[in-house]
């Protein structure tokens, strides 16, 4: 299916690596210029070298107003927005200090909130634009091991909603992907880890994992990041241009119950 992104320049947050890079790598397929971004250079030249297609890169962290201002400097006209972005570390309620939450909040949600309300004047005039905030299926299913990101995930599903209501009309759409359990870089770092820890297989942790903490999946496996990038793909596309102000699903089926 061509979806017709020949023309769009997409922005792709935190995209050196897992889902962030297969949305890259989905988006370059279709014929889009991408820009792909990372913190260090090296990372991002080592995810550029990879890929095909319109794809250039720029090292910058966006988890700091100087990182997005130093990006939307250098790429001015993007069409596609893509916040990625994300960080997650399981910690007890009570252990979490206010610097650790003011971290997880600039990270996961002021990202996302800088660069749309920097591009947001040019999407509207030109009136076409996507912005796409990548959450998870952890925006309504909490994590109890981890609280706050959770919260950020939310807020994400609240900033999409909010903006698709003040683009009403623009031929800009905002919509947020509610992820599932997915095998990305960093999750699969974290499993590894338990499964050293408890002495077993990665995979028995795997069905571990589903069994105890997503017992309501139904696929009972990780999501590989090209299921994700394949919506993600579509929703930046004119085929899903009244798609807008909604919290999309690529979930396994975990979250059944809405």
């Amino acid at each position: 299916m061509k979806l017709g992104l020949e023309n769009k320049t997409a922005l792709v947050t935190g995209s050196t690596a897992g889902i962030g890079f297969a949305i890259a790598q989905e988006l370059a397929r279709e014929g889009a210029k991408v820009i792909v971004n990372g913190r260090t250079q090296a990372r991002v030249d080592a995810a550029v070298a990879k890929l095909e297609g319109k794809v250039v890169g720029f090292a910058a962290d966006l988890g700091t107003a100087e990182g997005a201002k130093a990006t939307l400097t250098k790429f001015p006209d993007v069409d596609i927005l893509v916040n990625n972005l994300g960080i997650f570390e399981p910690r007890a309620f009570v252990d979490i200090r206010d610097d650790e939450w003011l971290h997880m909040f600039e990270v996961n949600v002021l990202s996302g909130i800088r660069l749309a309300r920097g591009y947001l004047p040019r999407l509207r005039k030109q009136g076409w634009g996507r912005l796409i905030f990548i959450s998870s299926e952890s925006a309504i299913n909490v994590p109890v091991e981890m609280i706050h990101y959770g919260t950020t995930k939310t807020a994400n599903v609240a900033v999409a909603s909010g903006l698709a209501k003040d683009l009403a009309g623009t031929g800009v759409t905002s919509n947020s992907i509610l992820v599932g359990p997915t095998a990305s870089e960093g999750v699969g770092t974290f499993v590894q880890q338990l499964a050293e820890k408890n002495g077993v297989s990665r995979d028995e942790q795997e069905q571990e994992f589903f069994r105890t903490a997503r017992p309501t999946s139904l696929i009972k496996r990780f999501i590989d990041p090209a299921e994700v990038a394949a919506l993600v793909a579509y929703v930046a596309s004119d085929r899903a241009s009244a798609t807008t102000g909604a919290a999309l699903r690529v979930d396994g089926g975990l979250l059944s119950n809405i």
